[in-house]
């Protein structure tokens, strides 16, 4: 494990992704993102070449013994971003459906103020936007878009365009909360987060990214699992608007941090 260089973190959560990585690395590795960024690979106890392609890349991997799943992995590397002191985190996939493109351009919103001088919080690489490349989505997933969309714009009266989107960019005291206990959820963490960060009143706002078809290797969104996905986020999202609105569970805890 290696210690920091830059102000910017990419962790790339990584399950069975060998045929994946050596195209993902090679893009990472071109002077425009590894000037600027260390990455940090979690693997999930993979049992292809995963680990051993990421570390002949000489970059860091944390390596699970069990398989924990991907929220776990996500908040273990926030974790290891407050320990080695970064300003900035982006996640991404392994997969290679998140175009290395992105990365600069979700790194320059995050250090882009509003017109209020305000830095955002959580930056999304959304696939919906006008400007965002065609990303095609099937019926089911279309719909879980719907329903989430829809119980964020009623919940925090937020529109917000690709509320599931797994490419995000994170200024310090948001992964810094996430990294703490009871924060963050290990299993699925998606619209139910987002739903989380702006009822608790951080900033959070989309860009259009550039995504791509996975060509090698299988979804954890494949077979059933979507339907499966679907109907617990919907529950998740709801107990979150529950636990902040009624309970006030973390409410204003975005207050705390005078940094813009």
């Amino acid at each position: 494990m290696q210690g920091k260089s830059k102000e910017l973190l990419i962790i790339i959560p990584a399950y069975n992704e060998a045929k994946n990585m050596d195209r993902v690395l090679n893009d990472l590795e071109k002077p425009e993102v590894s000037e600027i960024a260390d990455v940090l690979f979690m693997n999930d106890a993979s049992q292809d070449d995963t680990n051993w392609i990421a570390k002949s890349h000489n970059h860091a991997v944390v390596t699970h013994v069990y398989n924990l799943g991907y929220g776990s992995g996500l908040q273990l590397g926030y974790k290891y971003a407050v320990r080695y002191g970064y300003k900035y985190v982006i996640q991404m996939d392994a997969d290679g459906q998140h175009d290395v493109c992105n990365v600069v351009k979700l790194y320059e919103a995050l250090k882009t103020p509003d017109e209020n001088g305000k830095y955002p919080d959580i930056v999304l690489g959304a696939r919906f936007l006008e400007e965002s490349s065609f990303f095609k989505v099937g019926i089911v997933k279309k719909f879980a878009l719907f329903l989430f969309r829809t119980l964020i714009k009623i919940g925090t009266g937020k529109k917000m365009a690709d509320p599931t989107t797994g490419l995000q960019g994170l200024s310090q005291r948001a992964f810094l909360f996430y990294s703490q206990y009871n924060h963050f959820d290990d299993k699925y963490p998606d619209a139910n987060m987002i739903m989380q960060m702006l009822l608790l009143g951080f900033r959070v706002t989309e860009i259009p990214a550039v995504m791509h078809e996975r060509t090698e290797g299988v979804s954890m969104h494949s077979g059933l699992k979507p339907v499966i996905y679907m109907f617990r986020m919907v529950f998740s999202i709801v107990a979150v608007w529950i636990r902040i609105r009624m309970y006030k569970v973390d409410v204003g805890v975005a207050d705390e941090d005078s940094a813009s």
